[in-house]
């Protein structure tokens, strides 16, 4: 049923309007009138998952054969099966949430529903309109004070993919909205599995990021449970909307801490509509190296001091010419000086990238040999210049004087020659910093080299170095407290357009080399000029459990505000001191097993195997840095526990967590942040001091 023709039906409700703050209605014995609005609601949902359905067999109806060759079918098939995944009707997940019933002034109906997607029927009248589309900001920004042309905002409640309950906020006539109650139970309706979509949840300060314009770089401060993740999803699905063909050329990359958190977030995107986003790790942008390191080597190798030390471990490899270029073409010879030759080389040296640079000396010594023709009367054309720069005296002169270099190679002689270290490092890196570096035992070459993480980013910065890294239209970058200065200059360097979401909560640095400030990682990154906004009003965790964890806050991350909840949640936490925590925890899982909800046992990543030992007899999965697998209950090791949620968590032996690395308080923070529901700490050992 078209909008138009569901308003008579709304109109007849007396309840639907006039009311103060919220009036929330699901249909009982007795209540007609509700019971009509639903039902009309109903029939509303049913033809707009009707017309879906006919735009996806339309779609799935086209043919890529009207393309002319066969390149031009298999991209114009693509586009289509993008199309018609796009389309998919995800049944248990509501087609619209919202409903505006506005002024008018404009071309569109009085009535609109606001959804995950747009959907139109066989006239291309819209019967959903999209929550990206600039007519739907009202849903999220109107107020009474400022209705923004809306007389009524109408929110529905649904179980399962089932229109349940509607709630009606008047915006005209002044007053204040009362807190919604659909609002509030979907935002604290227990789930399991991946993270969902908030778009039927998305709050006034939380879309004004989500609608920042393209060109620019928003940097999200975000306290746990504040939704900075789903802020960035949402940024990404609502940039894809608005620069749809910009960013379909120059593409949109997500990139989170790990493989698990990947899967946690993978279906939010696909929900909205958007298939066409890579979302990757900074490992699976680095390349995988996993060899084991010292942590002091680590934290060096991440300084953003190795950026003009491996600029001139490279260029070093560039020699000052000895000789000239000897050219013979059948009785011909043709010469190039040496001081020309070291003129030439001086003239490229610094003013290219190291890769270019070598094919421009090429190219120069080439013509410079088609002067020498010209001279003598011939006339030679470019393909004698290109063979010229092809041949041997050509080739061995470039290699002699301008290496041919992997970013291996000059990583590998770094590492392995004390006096090239030292004359690359000048006085950028102390000697005990370059004794760190250096290998005890190097590797006999580059390819049997055993590199790590950290090493990863510093042959990036060289590749780029020798080759320009090729750029993305938006880059959404989560946690990225925790990347080094040379994992930012990487990510940098994909996006050197400045659009970019950078998300993330100092207070949840958990390595060596964690960020002190979002200044210095915008720095790093490239993006100075970038706007940091906070989020400090969280929706997902209990106020009672992130009140408990925010006594750490003090002596992780002084300088933050302390984050608030609109959840109370009182009894939503449980400390309690156990004799034996391997008979305790099986205790404590089966009481949470009870209730509803997805629920994660936090432990420390020495103690995984035990604790999954412990929980033998019920029926659990253990969390991998790979995961994928969804199950209702995990063992979750502590490092791994950032960027995901539970509605039930138990975390066993906080100081034991605290004790396994620098910063362990840091890492508990995070640990104490992860419940939506409810937090249950177990603990042996004396806690924290904070937390006594």
């Amino acid at each position: 049923m078209p909008a138009h023709q569901l308003a008579p039906d709304i109109a007849d409700d007396p309840g639907h309007s006039g009311h103060p703050g919220h009036s929330t209605r699901s249909a009982g014995p007795g209540d007609g009138d509700t019971a009509a609005v639903l039902e009309a609601e109903r029939r509303h949902l049913a033809v707009s998952r009707a017309a879906l359905r006919a735009m996806r067999e339309h779609a799935q109806s086209l043919s890529s054969d009207a393309a002319g060759d066969w390149v031009s079918q298999q991209i114009l098939q693509a586009l289509l099966d993008q199309r018609v995944a796009a389309l998919a009707d995800h049944s248990g997940t509501p087609l619209f949430f919202g409903r505006l019933d506005r002024t008018g002034g404009d071309d569109l109906p009085g009535i609109i529903y606001v959804g995950r997607r747009h959907v139109h029927d066989e006239r291309s009248r819209p019967l959903v309109i999209d929550w990206r589309a600039p007519v739907s900001r009202a849903f999220y920004q109107a107020t009474p004070a400022d209705p923004m042309g809306v007389e009524l905002r109408r929110r529905f409640g649904y179980h399962g993919g089932d229109l349940t309950a509607y709630e009606d906020e008047p915006l005209t006539g002044g007053g204040v909205l009362a807190q919604s109650r659909i609002l509030t139970e979907e935002i604290e309706r227990p789930r399991s599995g991946p993270m969902r979509d908030i778009v039927a949840t998305i709050q006034p300060d939380q879309d004004e990021i989500v609608r920042s314009e393209l060109g620019g770089t928003v940097c999200v401060q975000g306290a746990p449970g504040t939704g900075k993740t789903a802020v960035g999803l949402h940024r990404a699905a609502y940039l894809l909307f608005t620069h749809r063909e910009k960013l379909a050329r120059s593409g949109v990359m997500i990139v989170g801490p790990n493989r698990a958190f990947l899967a946690y977030i993978s279906s939010v995107l696909p929900a909205l509509g958007e298939v066409k986003v890579d979302q990757t790790t900074v490992a699976g942008i680095l390349g995988e190296y996993a060899a084991p390191e010292d942590p002091a080597a680590g934290t060096v190798k991440g300084d953003a001091r190795m950026a003009p030390v491996l600029r001139r471990a490279l260029w070093t490899h560039v020699v000052k010419p000895t000789e000239g270029l000897l050219f013979t073409k059948g009785v011909n010879r043709y010469r190039v000086a040496d001081h020309e030759v070291r003129e030439i080389v001086a003239s490229l040296r610094g003013t290219t990238r190291y890769g270019p640079g070598r094919a421009a000396l090429a190219q120069r010594l080439a013509h410079m040999v088609l002067v020498r023709m010209e001279q003598r009367g011939e006339s030679p054309d470019d393909r004698v210049q290109d063979a010229v720069a092809r041949s041997k005296p050509v080739k061995q002169l470039v290699d002699a004087v301008w290496p041919k270099l992997t970013p291996q190679q000059v990583l590998h002689r770094l590492f392995s020659d004390p006096a090239f270290l030292a004359a690359a490092a000048k006085d950028d890196l102390t000697a005990d910093e370059q004794a760190l570096l250096l290998w005890a035992k190097p590797a006999k070459s580059h390819r049997s080299a055993k590199w790590s993480a950290a090493d990863g980013a510093l042959m990036d910065e060289l590749a780029d170095l020798i080759e320009r890294t090729p750029s993305l239209g938006h880059l959404v970058v989560d946690e990225a407290q925790d990347l080094s200065a040379m994992q930012l200059r990487a990510l940098g360097r994909r996006c050197r357009t400045g659009s970019a979401t950078v998300l993330g909560d100092l207070a949840q640095g958990t390595t060596p080399w964690s960020a002190c400030s979002w200044t210095e990682v915008l720095t790093h990154l490239g993006f100075e000029n970038g706007a940091v906004t906070e989020l400090t009003l969280g929706f997902r965790v209990p106020r009672e459990v992130l009140d408990y964890a925010a006594r750490l806050l003090p002596d992780v991350a002084p300088g933050l505000a302390a984050p608030r909840s609109l959840r109370p949640g009182a009894g939503s936490l449980t400390v309690r001191r156990v004799p034996d925590l391997a008979a305790s925890l099986p205790e404590a899982a089966r009481e949470v097993l009870a209730r509803e909800g997805s629920i994660g046992v936090i432990v420390p990543d020495a103690s995984v195997a035990a604790v999954s030992a412990s929980l033998a007899g019920l029926d659990h999965r253990v969390l991998g840095p790979d995961s994928v697998e969804e199950h209702r209950l995990l063992v979750v090791p502590a490092s791994l526990a950032k960027g995901l949620e539970y509605d039930h968590v138990i975390v066993a032996e906080p100081a034991d967590i605290v004790d396994a690395e620098p910063r362990g308080l840091a890492r508990l923070y995070v640990v104490l942040t992860r419940a939506v529901t409810s937090l249950t700490v177990l603990h042996t050992r004396d806690l924290p001091p904070r937390l006594r």
